[in-house]
């Protein structure tokens, strides 16, 4: 089944938001059963040490309540729930479908279907929140770096796990070859929907840099950013603060 792909570079995405949305969560909603398998295979299992090191990444972050933001199948929501494992725990994403799927992975954590760019959180509610592979997928991913900052108290602590477009080019060009070849390949043979696996691919050439995604931390009025490239650059982490 075909699928309408969103507009992936981010200063032309649409302005009508909820269409953006519903395309990309009937997507999600599609590969959902396979999109674990998918992951270890497309990432040859490095996303397992990828999230881990995001995990790590919370290190210093206040006690309290912490939020994986796009949380998918509950990937990360696992691994933070065993690094903290003494706070409230919640689990975010617009898609019921990827969340049904990840709910076993960590009974405790609180289950909630929602908006990145409206979050259903009290200004100050949250003490850490991270954001693993979601953020490229945003509509409007500035007004949902907002509302992480809004969310936060001061002194919390926001982690992206992210595929950032590359600035260096070897990496730019295993990020080509990837992404035009071997995700919608294996993804859409895997998961019998090509088109999905097209729209991700197309959404990692067409996302910012991360330095682009640094300013917007700082234009939003995160400080102490820090990053660091994950083999070669394919994948990124980059972890804010809230000024205390």
């Amino acid at each position: 089944m075909s699928v309408a792909r969103p507009v992936p570079e981010v200063s032309l995405r649409p302005k009508d938001a909820a269409a953006h949305a519903n395309a990309v969560r009937a997507m999600f909603g599609r590969i959902a059963p396979t999109y674990d398998l998918l992951n270890r295979v497309l990432s040859g299992g490095l996303d397992v040490a990828w999230r881990k090191r995001a995990v790590a990444a919370l290190d210093g972050a206040p006690e309290g309540a912490t939020l994986d933001l796009c949380a998918g199948t509950l990937d990360l929501t696992a691994l933070v729930d065993r690094a903290r494992p003494s706070g409230r725990l919640v689990a975010a994403d617009f898609s019921d479908a990827m969340l049904a799927h990840g709910r076993k992975k960590s009974p405790r954590a609180e289950i909630v279907v929602a908006d990145a760019h409206s979050l259903p959180f009290a200004e100050g509610e949250m003490a850490a929140v991270i954001c693993g592979f979601g953020v490229r997928n945003l509509a409007d991913p500035a007004k949902a770096v907002g509302e992480v900052k809004r969310v936060l108290r001061p002194g919390g602590v926001f982690v992206t796990l992210e595929f950032f477009r590359p600035d260096k080019g070897v990496t730019r060009a295993f990020h080509r070859a990837y992404a035009s070849l071997l995700l919608p390949l294996v993804g859409g043979v895997l998961s019998g929907d090509r088109g999905a696996y097209g729209y991700l691919a197309s959404s990692m050439q067409g996302f910012w840099s991360r330095s682009e995604y640094e300013a917007t931390l700082v234009s939003s009025g995160f400080t102490r950013i820090s990053s660091e490239d994950l083999t070669l650059g394919i994948a990124s982490i980059v972890r804010a603060e809230v000024p205390a």
